[in-house]
């Protein structure tokens, strides 16, 4: 019979500042979820936080896009938001961009990646959560798990990974998608979600069975807004071994902090820091950004976990690197290639300042 594992997630509210989420607003995503159990909406939940974003880890069999679990999500952050503005949070309710729910979540603020599986006999899966950066920061973990034999070596010695994967590509500015097979179109690929700021990778499929292995939120913030309300902080689920990679394969990635969009304001380059749930509350200029992973095991649809996979010595390399990463692009400043491009500002003060000056440039 077939599940569905969904985690939406969204920024209700910032305690101090945009750093944390307040105990008392995951307590209430804690209840909320529990009250969808009881009543048969959810087979299981879980309410987790990286930074100051709630992430709804729900299985259930109501399929992708459900209306009544998409709404019950909505409520429990608009809910959510009320204690926020009594505890004074920073930016209550900041990713709630509609007044009222409409069918589906998607374009409304918060962020969703879904995934309809059929439990095998053994299901592990990992949830990732991000802070402090972009729709799109998953493109290059992503081409790493399933693309890249130097990070998964299933992919030449495993015969249920030798066939490759499928990616689906969303143009995320002209609301598009396209499907690349790996290997044979790897350089085509790499072409698009080489610029994770305009294309994102929404999905991945196993081409020997045709299942889905991975998905990612790709609600871009700005887009949705017109304007900047924050970063899409997103989420990604991953299914593990089998037909797709080993555990460790897909976090292997992880171990080098590759630059992402986000840090202060959302608006500079900076590394992805692997933490630990208790270490990623990101306080220096906002940031580094963070990534957490929450390893769970699937049983009948309940959420046997989690277990906290980057609370681990082995990562402590990546974190100094963030940090000395993190040392020199914040020396920067203002300028490139901390700052991001001119090209990606454009929901900053950036075209206020340039219509201001624009009658003071004169021909060289």
């Amino acid at each position: 019979m077939p599940q569905t594992l969904s985690v939406i997630k969204a920024d209700i509210g910032g305690w101090v500042g945009h750093t944390a989420m307040h105990p008392e607003i995951l307590d209430h995503g804690r209840e909320q979820l529990a009250l969808a159990v009881q009543s048969g909406l959810l087979i299981d939940g879980q309410a987790h936080a990286c930074g100051d974003d709630m992430f709804l880890v729900m299985s259930h069999d109501r399929g992708e896009d459900n209306t009544e679990l998409h709404q019950y999500a909505w409520d429990a952050f608009v809910s959510g938001t009320e204690i926020a503005k009594k505890l004074k949070l920073y930016g209550a309710g900041q990713d709630l961009l509609a007044d009222a729910f409409s069918g589906n979540i998607r374009g409304m603020g918060p962020g969703s990646a879904e995934l309809e599986l059929v439990e095998r006999q053994s299901e592990p899966v990992i949830v990732f959560m991000g802070d402090k950066t972009s729709s799109g920061s998953f493109n290059l973990p992503f081409y790493k798990m399933f693309a890249d034999p130097f990070n998964t070596a299933g992919l030449v010695i495993a015969e249920a990974l030798h066939q490759g994967f499928a990616f689906e590509v969303h143009d995320l500015k002209n609301h598009k998608k396209i499907v690349f097979n790996a290997p044979e179109e790897l350089y085509d690929l790499l072409v698009f979600i080489g610029s994770p700021a305009h294309y994102a990778i929404k999905r991945v499929v196993a081409r020997a069975t045709g299942e889905v292995a991975a998905v990612s939120s790709t609600d871009k913030l700005s887009l949705i807004a017109g304007r900047y309300v924050g970063k899409d902080d997103p989420t990604a689920i991953v299914r593990c071994q089998g037909a797709f990679p080993a555990v460790g394969e897909v976090l292997e990635p992880f171990t080098t902090p590759y630059i992402v969009e986000g840090f202060m304001r959302g608006s500079h380059y900076g590394p992805w820091m692997p933490t630990s749930v208790a270490e990623a509350h990101p306080a220096r200029f906002d940031g580094p950004p963070r990534v957490v992973a929450l390893g769970f095991q699937l049983a009948n649809g309940k959420l046997i976990g989690p277990r906290d996979m980057f609370d681990d010595p082995s990562y402590n390399n990546a974190r100094q690197k963030a940090n000395d990463i993190s040392d020199f692009l914040r020396l920067h400043g203002p300028f490139e290639p901390h700052r991001l491009p001119l090209d990606e500002m454009e929901y900053t003060t950036m075209p206020a300042v340039a219509a201001k000056m624009a009658s003071r440039w004169s021909e060289i």
